[in-house]
């Protein structure tokens, strides 16, 4: 299978991106990235890239541009939806969208990119975390409000912000594949392999929710003590686990 991944061009491309969201996620209308939005968001420094299965979008993603504050201030991407259909899923198309941005990021100069993502969905943590370099310091609940999303299950918006450094020796390290950085864990957070299931059943949501309730808690006392994420990993049981070190501002310079 070729796959071929670039920007969207079209608005009837624009359109399939708009399409894509409720086939990923169920949304509701209100929820939904409209046409028009990503139409600006290409326009103001941001991006929507597609991958195309030869004429068929297959998944997409979407960053908007941010401004870290100081003086003089500084730029960033906050890369803000990422779908890929699920007929296509497991196949690293949404690591080959995230390299893309990635690319395209520095090649206008720009050294950071950043997004939320849900804590209790292992599979994503990995990508980000393992898969890609990113780390985390911050944890905010209930980021997005009540979300449609079916994999929001109803449970509150709780994310966590993943900084990823583009140009840092410990990112550039883990895309070529070469030695990874090595870090004295001080702290692991466990996310139970059964939560996806327990979201969705009636009889297990409060067990879902007490689970978040927890993850949370921990997360925040983490990273009140300076602590950050740097390595995800699963168990023999499918648990997700991560692991926290002390944060070192060396981590996001460049190589």
């Amino acid at each position: 299978m070729s796959i071929v991944i670039r920007p969207c061009r079209t608005f009837e491309e624009l359109d399939a991106c708009v399409a894509l969201q409720s086939q990923v996620w169920g949304f509701e209308d209100a929820d939904v990235i409209p046409r028009r939005a990503l139409v600006v968001a290409r326009k103001i420094g941001g991006q929507v890239i597609g991958a195309f299965d030869q004429a068929t979008l297959i998944g997409f993603a979407m960053a908007l541009p941010g401004v870290v504050p100081g003086n003089p201030p500084g730029c960033y991407l906050h890369s803000h939806m990422l779908a890929v259909d699920p007929r296509y899923r497991n196949q690293g198309i949404g690591r080959q969208l995230k390299l893309a941005q990635r690319e395209d990021a520095l090649a206008r100069h720009l050294q950071q990119m950043e997004w939320t993502f849900d804590p209790l969905e292992i599979k994503n943590s990995f990508l980000n975390i393992e898969k890609l370099g990113a780390i985390v310091r911050r944890y905010t609940p209930d980021h997005y409000g009540v979300s449609s999303s079916r994999l929001q299950a109803g449970l509150p918006t709780d994310r966590l912000h993943a900084e990823w450094w583009m140009r840092s020796s410990r990112v550039n390290a883990i895309l070529s594949g070469g030695a990874r950085p090595i870090y004295n864990i001080e702290q692991t957070i466990l996310i139970p392999a059964e939560i996806a299931q327990w979201k969705t059943a009636e009889a297990t949501f409060a067990q879902a929710a007490d689970a978040q309730l927890d993850c949370r808690s921990r997360f925040q006392a983490a990273f009140a003590r300076g602590l950050a994420v740097v390595g995800f990993k699963t168990d023999s049981r499918g648990n997700g686990i991560f692991e926290l070190a002390s944060w070192q501002p060396s981590w996001k310079e460049s190589q």
